[in-house]
């Protein structure tokens, strides 16, 4: 259960990792779920002017630009990218909100996109009315997403509509930039798949550089983040 359910409002926040063609072998789904009474706004300040602090730029952080030096990390070191991704990954392990992972290989569903959205939709649906009570709780909710991906919004708002009342819904279209809890639900999904990756012996080079090797990634960052699983 979240702390604080019986408040009045729930914020969640949804980014995705992959997509239909061939570019990923995995496609997933973070939610991030905050209860707006928690305040934020004491961890934000405490990173931010750590970031100040250290001389390091307050970029939104993204993490596979950030992992590959592109976007507007072209002009930062690797080492300074590795120092912007830890004091992220601090902020995050120290904001008050819960998230979970729908994760699924492509190869499952033998290029059927069709079957692949369906099962988008019955993970989300059937997470939203495995919690029906909570989710109840809540006076309003609040969706963010940047509509990135029209399969994801598609299946956000189909299952949403299918388990809740459409009256406590609202949507807003959240650009990472402007949300650090969006930035949060990009962080939690690429230690995902970055899980997933080690767990198959496909993590790439990046990925041994900023984590060292699959027990180190575990210790110091999988598991400390999996204590915020809903």
């Amino acid at each position: 259960m979240l702390s604080g359910a019986h408040l009045s409002e729930l914020s969640i926040f949804a980014d995705e990792s992959g997509e239909w063609g061939k570019l990923s072998e995995c496609y997933l789904i973070t939610l991030v779920l905050h209860v707006q009474s928690d305040s934020v706004a004491e961890h934000i300040d405490k990173y931010e002017r750590h970031l100040a602090d250290s001389g390091l730029p307050d970029i939104p952080f993204h993490a596979g630009p950030l992992f590959n030096g592109h976007d507007g990390y072209e002009d930062i070191s690797f080492a300074d990218r590795k120092r912007l991704f830890f004091a992220f990954f601090t902020l995050a392990r120290n904001l008050p909100f819960r998230y979970v992972t729908f994760a699924h290989l492509k190869t499952m569903f033998d290029g059927n996109k069709i079957r692949f959205e369906a099962q988008l939709k019955r993970d989300l649906a059937d997470f939203f009315l495995s919690h029906l009570d909570e989710f109840q709780s809540y006076e309003i909710i609040k969706v963010y997403y940047d509509n990135g991906q029209q399969i994801v919004a598609n299946a956000l708002k189909t299952s949403i509509s299918y388990a809740l009342s459409k009256e406590t819904v609202v949507y807003r279209d959240a650009q990472p930039k402007d949300y650090r809890l969006e930035q949060a639900a990009d962080l939690m999904c690429t230690v995902e798949l970055t899980a997933l990756k080690f767990d198959k012996g496909t993590e790439t080079a990046t990925d041994r550089k900023i984590f060292k090797n699959r027990r180190d990634f575990r210790k110091n960052y999988l598991k400390i983040l999996r204590r915020k699983q809903f």
